[in-house]
């Protein structure tokens, strides 16, 4: 009995450490957010002690940061909604997470014209095979409601794939 007792402390532990560090992340988005303001305006090389950036096609470092955190937060909140939700269709979620990525990636590429553009060629492979999948997750869910007696819950619970740990989960989709 003790050692169900201290295995069940050690789950609880756990998940309160990681609903911390999910909270603390939320509760800094606004800073995250308004962090372009500490970049000095309309200067091409940014210089810190750390590193030193050179906005080459965009000269003004302060714009290129403005504009990295306006993509950066939302894939950030997108990246925490993919790992915690519990729904059949959190799926869904990969599509946006790719194209903001992918404008990040757009972003510092110094040989690229048009900044985002184009980026539905890089989506559609994965959206042709996402979309599908969810719409016969659905309809397989919807066939089962009309045959049986269980609620939504009852059979999102039934179609979750649950991974044990947090590389599970990352695993599971690469």
């Amino acid at each position: 009995m003790k050692r169900k007792n201290l295995k069940s402390r050690e789950v609880y532990k756990k998940s309160f450490a990681q609903g911390t560090i999910i909270a603390i992340i939320l509760a800094s988005v606004p800073f995250l957010f308004s962090l372009h303001e500490s970049i000095p305006a309309e200067q091409k090389v940014w210089d810190t002690f750390l590193f030193t950036y050179d906005s080459k096609v965009w000269e003004d470092a302060n714009l290129v940061m403005w504009i990295l955190s306006g993509k950066a937060i939302p894939l950030l909140l997108l990246l925490i909604w993919f790992f915690t939700c519990r729904h059949w269709w959190y799926h869904a979620l990969i599509v946006p997470i790719i194209m903001f990525s992918y404008q990040i990636f757009g972003l510092f590429n110094e040989d690229q014209k048009f900044f985002d553009q184009n980026q539905i060629i890089f989506l559609l492979p994965i959206m042709a095979i996402i979309i599908p999948s969810i719409y016969l997750i659905r309809a397989r869910a919807f066939n089962k409601i009309n045959d049986a007696d269980k609620s939504m819950e009852e059979l999102e619970e039934e179609f979750m794939i649950k991974p044990k740990t947090f590389w599970g989960k990352v695993k599971q989709y690469f």
